[in-house]
């Protein structure tokens, strides 16, 4: 759908507050403080569109009696859930995957401080990550350079189920 038809969806329905799918939006495609946009900017546009139709689709199917159930909080979690299940078919890499699954850990391009480095030689740039599972647990691996040593080195660590 085009951003008119999308637009007409939105204003012929009374259920879905228009205000609540712009919030949404505005919070997750903006950096702001600690939180950054785990959405590429190439795919923003297209998932927008693609989201608010399939949400406005899903909300056209609850029955008059669930509405009464429903809160706006409840809302807003299903709008989320359709935007990072719609994203992860729209990027590109597999590193993309990885920031829309976690989104508030580091990311390639990120510098950390190493606390068991020597002084002066304590930030390092994550390189490369990558899921590693053992048995029921799922680790990310971490691939750093040390910027004043240029050497690499890797940690993990166990992500939340």
């Amino acid at each position: 759908m085009n951003p008119i038809e999308i637009e007409n969806k939105l204003k012929s329905q009374s259920y879905i507050e228009p205000e609540m799918i712009e919030a949404a939006f505005d919070f997750w495609f903006a950096d702001r403080d600690h939180i950054r946009s785990p959405f590429p900017v190439y795919i923003r546009e297209t998932l927008r569109l693609s989201a608010i139709d399939k949400f406005l689709s899903w909300s056209s199917q609850i029955s008059e009696k669930a509405k009464k159930d429903i809160n706006d909080e409840i809302l807003a979690e299903k709008l989320e859930e359709i935007i990072f299940e719609l994203a992860l078919d729209m990027v590109l890499t597999e590193d993309e995957k990885l920031t829309i699954h976690y989104p508030f850990l580091a990311r390639v391009g990120d510098v950390l401080e190493d606390k068991n480095a020597p002084a002066g030689a304590s930030e390092s740039k994550i390189i490369d990550r990558w899921l590693v599972k053992r048995e029921d647990n799922t680790f990310m691996k971490v691939k750093l350079k040390n910027t004043s040593l240029d050497e690499e080195w890797e940690t993990e660590f166990e992500l939340p189920e």
